[in-house]
């Protein structure tokens, strides 16, 4: 399988930038699959229906989210109604959406998972134990997993984990893409975090002063997303040839 991840789409300079060059992506590496991260593409966090509809029209077949999944109230029933948006399925099943996305191609059934960390994030099940079960009920599917935590032990963990048993684990929510693209010893596609795509001249995707302004007062300080020098941060996996390349655009 070809899978196309691109990493966390920040602000109107991530999704500007995606919409303006995800078609020549695609064309420089053809994939079965366009997978991104589109939890922080509001301005204040979270998603809404128009925005997920323009990552569609980009050319992004599923959407997954994370912590932030929920800022938005407005999408809560477009998350009920929608097949290509997936939020944690760690989460309870009382919360809005969906934690898995079927997508089917030439090659086969592809199913895209989203899961929550549980170090120093908001509180959710054992990510573990809930990837046990999709992978259990997916058995004939390729599955790919969306790891959105904090923690690189965590991560790193979870991709061993699951080694063999699904076809790629990309980690997101840290915004800096990590060095250590591989396949992992039985197989498994694997990146600790892909990044982000968004505003590089930034802190994580927000404003350099205000960032800053936080670490030296200790005060509360608003934090408005950046726009300068946008950069896509991706990664490709060729699970077929064993190809796997780190993508910065």
């Amino acid at each position: 399988m070809r899978v196309l991840f691109i990493g966390d789409i920040v602000g109107s300079a991530g999704l500007s930038h995606l919409k303006k060059n995800l078609r020549k992506l695609t064309a420089e590496y053809p994939c079965d699959i366009v997978v991104a991260n589109g939890e922080n593409v509001n301005r204040k966090n979270g998603i809404t229906k128009q925005e997920a509809e323009e990552i569609r029209y980009a050319g992004v077949d599923i959407i997954t989210l994370g912590n932030h999944a929920f800022r938005q109230q407005s999408v809560y029933d477009h998350l009920d109604d929608c097949n290509y948006i997936v939020r944690p399925a760690n989460y309870p099943s009382a919360c809005p959406g969906v934690g898995t996305a079927e997508f089917e191609t030439a090659k086969g059934r592809i199913v895209v998972v989203s899961l929550a960390g549980q170090v120093d994030l908001d509180p959710a099940d054992n990510p573990f134990y809930t990837a046990d079960r999709i992978v259990k009920e997916n058995s004939d599917a390729f599955i790919i997993v969306d790891f959105h935590a904090e923690a690189t032990s965590e991560k790193r963990a979870l991709g061993y984990y699951l080694d063999g048993r699904v076809g790629c684990v990309f980690g997101t929510h840290t915004h800096v893409p990590t060095a250590d693209e591989q396949f992992l010893p039985k197989g498994t596609a694997y990146m600790t975090d892909v990044g982000m795509t968004g505003a590089s001249d930034s802190v994580l995707g927000a404003e350099k002063s205000q960032a800053i302004q936080r670490f030296l007062t200790k005060a509360y300080v608003p934090l408005d997303q950046a726009e300068g020098a946008p950069k896509i941060n991706a990664v490709y996996a060729d699970t077929e040839k064993k190809i796997i390349e780190r993508i910065s655009l």
